[in-house]
């Protein structure tokens, strides 16, 4: 069982916002463009096919003009439980499954999110590069988003 979890990076909270929303914050680009990137960054919504096999792409402008991007496919989809996909967010990750499990708690969602690296190495350098910065930030994006 190590060899997962020495690849694998988590972040679980809790939202004050039913799994719906927050399931529709995750799976509908209107929603997406409000919380995916950075404070402070837009996203454009380049592709998104949500449905097993479907691809996905996202786009964050860059202040030197030059974009970053986000895309993967979609592995499976357990509506209001589970989204599976692959995930390359060029230059700084590629290769890197993520697994977003929802669980619905009434008026709150406890929300799971995984990302499985294919060697220990790479998930600790990914770690040191601000893993949990920057995702936590754009979950802190997305819970202000939910209560609005």
């Amino acid at each position: 069982m190590k060899a997962m979890t020495d690849r694998t990076l988590t972040i679980e909270k809790i939202f004050d916002a039913p799994v719906k929303l927050v399931w529709n914050a995750w799976t509908t680009p209107e929603q997406i463009v409000k919380w995916w990137a950075p404070p402070g960054m837009e996203v454009k919504v380049l592709q998104h096919e949500f449905k097993e096999g479907g691809s996905w792409k996202y786009a964050m402008p860059m202040p030197d003009g030059s974009e970053f991007i986000s895309a993967g496919v979609y592995q499976e989809i357990i509506e209001m439980k589970k989204i599976v996909t692959t995930a390359d967010f060029k230059p700084m990750t590629e290769g890197v499954e993520l697994h977003v499990l929802f669980e619905d708690l009434g008026k709150q969602t406890k929300f799971s999110f995984s990302v499985i690296h294919a060697t220990a190495d790479y998930c600790q350098q990914q770690k040191e590069m601000g893993f949990y910065n920057g995702w936590g930030s754009a979950f802190d994006r997305l819970e202000k988003s939910l209560s609005s």
